[in-house]
């Protein structure tokens, strides 16, 4: 099975080309926020360790986290945010492969991981990884039409991510994904090899 990592910033169109790559190539698509919170609902191991670590004031009225308060609290502080990290990303780490090993036995030929911190979080579950690039003005177009942002949120948003260098040094593969999706396609095409 090959196992491929795909990062980019926001706005670059990843979700397009995981629905392309599940479709087209029968993927399996994992997206590493997703696993990371089902890991954090209450009753799990990682729940009860991001409570102990910051206490009850993370927890909303029903006892389930309060993603916001915790957000205050770990984006004001880097020495926070790496210790819910230490916490989180273990987890997320050791549920993608085996998932992996599970999906392998099942005799899938292509896994799709999805996550903005790949070149950080979760390279090593990989055998390479694809930067989706787009030009900031098509992201910025992409993210105001879909999701309704304004430039000053599409601004912080940007600024938060990796830089754009970041990416293409840690990956070995680049789709730009600022054209037509049918070029895009072609792209895949030309470096998906199964």
């Amino acid at each position: 099975m090959k196992i491929i990592g795909i990062t980019g910033g926001v706005g670059s169109g990843k979700s397009r080309v995981l629905a392309y790559l599940k479709d087209a190539y029968g993927a399996v698509i994992c997206q590493m926020d997703e696993t990371a919170r089902g890991l954090q609902k209450k009753g799990t191991r990682c729940f009860e360790r991001i409570v102990e670590t910051f206490g009850s004031g993370i927890l909303d009225e029903q006892g389930d986290l309060n993603r916001a308060a915790l957000g205050s609290i770990v984006f004001a502080s880097e020495e926070k945010l790496a210790q819910l990290n230490g916490i989180v990303h273990p987890e997320v780490i050791r549920q993608v492969a085996q998932d992996i090993r599970s999906k392998a036995a099942q005799g899938r030929t292509l896994y799709v991981v999805e996550a903005a911190l790949l070149p950080d979080v979760g390279k090593e579950l990989c055998d390479e990884l694809w930067y989706i690039y787009a030009d900031e003005n098509v992201r910025r177009e992409r993210l105001k039409a879909s999701r309704g942002y304004t430039d000053e949120k599409i601004s912080q948003m940007i600024a938060s991510q990796p830089r754009e260098e970041r990416f293409r040094s840690s990956c070995s593969v680049v789709i730009d994904n600022s054209g037509s999706f049918e070029n895009t396609m072609k792209q895949i095409g030309d470096n998906l090899k199964l």
